[in-house]
């Protein structure tokens, strides 16, 4: 089935219509800063072309999203408020509280999410004004598993809008209220976002242009178990770094130190190597450090020889060079996953590696969101380089995995 799109809504006419944006605001925040200061406004970023089309087009932009896992109640270590901030400032405005008076172009930030300050917030908004509701997982209802109270709490969030959007590829993974359930309530639509995650992802399913190489990292095999089973077989070749290496190696009978292990995952990846046929590159050498600190003493050793003790937390220069040169042939790749702790400085040099010969590939180069977008920023590597980066990790690898995603099927009807 198709799916509507943004430029369908904005052909039929926004102008004074309140229009519901799902958006993916979840970014993260400096560990300790007070106040909250956000690490990474990639999130935000991402969705201001759908706001401003829709402002521009005259439509009060009601913004809705979540932040973090707060258990269903008000959480101030949660709260959207910075975000708000970041996107006024994104957007040359300035946050209010409540409603916005006419002819201002400043955003309405509810402290709740559909109490009276969102009512408020949503009544004052004038045309071309926006308006973001306070974190959506506030309310239990959004993440209920019982149809019923996720529908009251979708009845409630439909009442603000005459139209919906979703922008907020990062959730379609989720059968929450605000992604599966107020769709079926409102005329609905695709922004550019999502539309352009799902056509980027279906050429990944579908006949993608050959060699296509896969670099997948990260810190747990039972995270990615799914997506190399599914993957596996379409690929030429499958790149592991990151801490999941370790347990590869510990199933072609390797010791690795004091290195992150899954010791349940051991057989799982023998009978992984065995049926890969040699598709599966794994490090030659590891960068080792004797603590999991930016001062750690570090060395880097072969892979086959981590010295008990010492844990690995980085892919060493020779890994990078076969990493690379797995790469430089490919017309389609695929990375999901940093090749180490790339937050510390000792140990960034093989993500930045992988990430750089990633760039200099003639073809279609999709980085699978979450830590590998941050680590594209936080690295400083430019951007354009990749063909698209997405904003969704898990909803990334679950399209792949060929799972139905409950927010596109929400959509598609």
């Amino acid at each position: 089935m198709t799916i509507k799109s943004l430029d369908q809504l904005l052909s039929e006419g926004v102008s004074g219509r309140r229009v519901l944006v799902r958006a993916d605001l979840n970014v993260p925040f400096v560990k300790g800063s007070d106040p909250a200061q956000i690490a990474d406004d990639g999130r935000i970023r991402a969705v201001l072309p759908t706001i401003v089309a829709l402002r521009e087009a005259g439509a009060r932009v009601v913004v809705m999203s979540h932040l973090g896992r707060p258990k269903g109640a008000p959480d101030p270590a949660f709260t959207l408020q910075p975000v708000a901030d970041r996107l006024g400032e994104l957007l040359g405005a300035d946050r209010t509280s409540g409603s916005s008076p006419e002819g201002s172009s400043a955003i309405a930030f509810a402290t709740d999410t559909v109490g009276e300050s969102a009512q408020a917030a949503v009544a004052g908004l004038a045309d071309g004004q926006v308006a973001l509701l306070e974190n959506l997982r506030f309310n239990a209802g959004e993440t209920s598993k019982d149809a019923a109270e996720r529908g009251a709490f979708a009845d409630q969030l439909a009442a603000f809008g005459d139209a919906y959007v979703d922008d907020a590829f990062g959730a379609v993974h989720r059968k929450h209220a605000s992604v599966y359930d107020v769709p079926a309530r409102l005329p609905h639509y695709a922004g550019g976002l999502v539309l352009r995650e799902v056509e980027v992802l279906r050429t990944l399913t579908g006949d993608p242009a050959r060699p296509y190489v896969v670099v997948l990292g990260g810190s747990k095999v039972s995270d990615k178990l799914a997506v190399i089973e599914a993957l596996l077989p379409k690929v030429d070749r499958l790149l592991i770094g990151g801490g999941m290496c370790f347990t590869f190696l510990k199933a072609q009978g390797h010791e690795v130190g004091a290195s992150l292990l899954q010791d349940e995952m051991v057989g799982t990846c023998r009978e992984l190597l065995e049926r890969a046929d040699g598709k599966i590159l794994l490090p030659s050498d590891v960068v080792v450090a004797d603590k999991f600190a930016a001062d750690a003493a570090t060395r880097t050793v072969s892979a086959t020889e981590i010295p008990a003790g010492w844990l690995g937390l980085d892919i060493g220069p020779a890994s990078v060079a076969e990493f690379a040169d797995a790469l430089s042939g490919a017309k389609t790749v695929f990375w999901n996953g940093p090749m180490g702790v790339f937050e510390l400085a000792p140990f960034a040099a093989g993500t930045r590696g992988v990430a750089e010969a990633i760039t200099k590939v003639d073809g279609l180069t999709v980085v699978g969101g979450g830590d590998s977008a941050a680590a594209v920023r936080a690295l400083g590597i430019d951007e354009s380089g990749f063909g698209h980066i997405s904003t969704g990790g898990g909803a990334s690898l679950e399209f792949l995995e060929g799972k139905d995603l409950p927010g596109i099927e929400a959509l598609e009807q």
